[in-house]
């Protein structure tokens, strides 16, 4: 079996020659600029591949991915995504997308020690179990209580990213949309979150993010 690494630059020589081949400015093009209409904010989680899961071409989705698809009201990193696709690149739509079978999610069912900074990383994820730690107890199994934090925490991604002054300013000024969804793993399928009003207070952003 191949080393890891030379896998992926050896699957990078056959993207570029059949993409080349199939048609020859594809590279060009791009090299020329990007103008994505969507800001995905997603998950790490290697079997969430924004481009792939869509069906979507290189220069599409312009993407921020992190552990669980958290948006912290003091994240410096996330700040300058939002920022940057909706006041330079004039994306149309921001989307928040969390996932079925999410570790983050799963892991804040409970308050195991991960080491410090994922324990400082989903302690708001955690702070949201906590919240809704009723609702989650009539659910039927772990499965479906990871579930429902994911969907928790896309609705909280949602409000804060909304206090972002540049996403303010786009609403109201071209009619930029946020929007939740959820990727159910083993079916392979996007889900719209209908209701993406807070669940859990706005987060303001903080004048570090300004």
């Amino acid at each position: 079996m191949s080393d890891a690494l030379d896998r992926i630059v050896a699957g990078n020589r056959v993207y570029a020659q059949r993409t080349s081949e199939h048609d020859p400015n594809t590279f060009v093009e791009m090299g020329r600029g990007q103008a994505p209409e969507i800001l995905w904010i997603g998950c790490a989680d290697s079997r969430v591949p924004e481009t792939t899961i869509c069906h979507c071409k290189p220069g599409d989705i312009f993407v921020h991915r992190n552990i669980a698809n958290c948006v912290h009201a003091d994240d410096l990193n996330v700040a300058a995504v939002v920022e940057y696709a909706v006041a330079h690149l004039k994306v149309k739509k921001v989307v928040i997308c969390g996932h079925t079978k999410c570790g983050g999610a799963n892991a804040s069912l409970a308050d195991a020690d991960l080491g410090v900074t994922l324990n400082t990383w989903l302690h708001p994820v955690r702070e949201l179990r906590r919240k809704h730690k009723a609702e989650l107890e009539q659910l039927a199994d772990d499965d479906a209580r990871a579930t429902r934090v994911a969907e928790l925490n896309v609705q909280q991604g949602i409000e804060v990213v909304k206090q972002h002054p540049t996403v303010r300013q786009a609403v109201r000024d071209r009619g930029l949309t946020v929007h939740g969804l959820i990727y159910d793993i083993p079916a392979g399928q996007l889900r719209l979150l209908d209701d993406t009003r807070a669940t859990g207070g706005s987060g303001l952003w903080t004048p570090a993010n300004h």
